[in-house]
């Protein structure tokens, strides 16, 4: 089986979970995570534990940057994607891209990256320590072959690659029509 790329996403809220600023966050949550589902070249993304859906990878642990505003838990995802390209596609076009924009009013501005990538040999599953094992290692060293970011990305081989700005184009429209029917 070919390398896939891993994404770990972590983000800290500006006031607890259940606090009303959050609910545009909620409200968005499900969808966002069905819009990811439906995307071209999504493989599978970790549930959480206790909740409904995906099966978790492991038990969700989190990033030394994490704040504990008495809710027990912070938002963050982890996911599969065929390639670099795909989860580019998603995350910065149609039902996520509003969210992130929105996300300014959710989330702290982070002093560390508020995502990490890397590449996983065949059919190997990350768990949530693997991916908050790359996301301090990508804060603490910059990008590298071990983790990096879409600004600074490296192909499955470890060396420093190049985005298809093209096929990023082409996944997006395809997103576009898959997505049409999310909630």
């Amino acid at each position: 089986m070919a390398r896939r790329i891993a994404l770990y996403t972590f983000g800290v809220f500006r006031a607890p979970a259940g606090h009303p600023v959050n609910q545009g966050f909620h409200d968005r949550n499900d969808i966002n995570l069905l819009a990811a589902e439906r995307s071209e070249g999504f493989i599978s993304r970790s549930g959480y534990d206790d909740e409904p859906g995906p099966e978790s990878w492991g038990k969700q642990v989190f990033p030394r940057f994490y704040v504990e505003r008495g809710d027990g838990w912070s938002p963050s995802t982890l996911s599969l994607w065929k390639d670099l390209e795909s989860p580019i596609a998603f995350t910065y076009a149609g039902i996520h891209a509003e969210a992130l924009k929105l996300g300014r009013g959710w989330f702290q501005k982070p002093a560390w990256p508020p995502y990490a990538l890397w590449w996983v040999e065949g059919d190997y599953v990350p768990t949530w320590s693997d991916a908050v094992v790359r996301h301090e290692h990508l804060h603490e060293h910059k990008a590298s072959s071990f983790a990096f970011d879409f600004k600074t990305p490296f192909d499955g081989d470890g060396h420093p690659a190049g985005i298809d700005r093209g096929l990023v184009k082409r996944l997006v429209s395809l997103n576009m029509n898959r997505q049409a029917a999310c909630p």
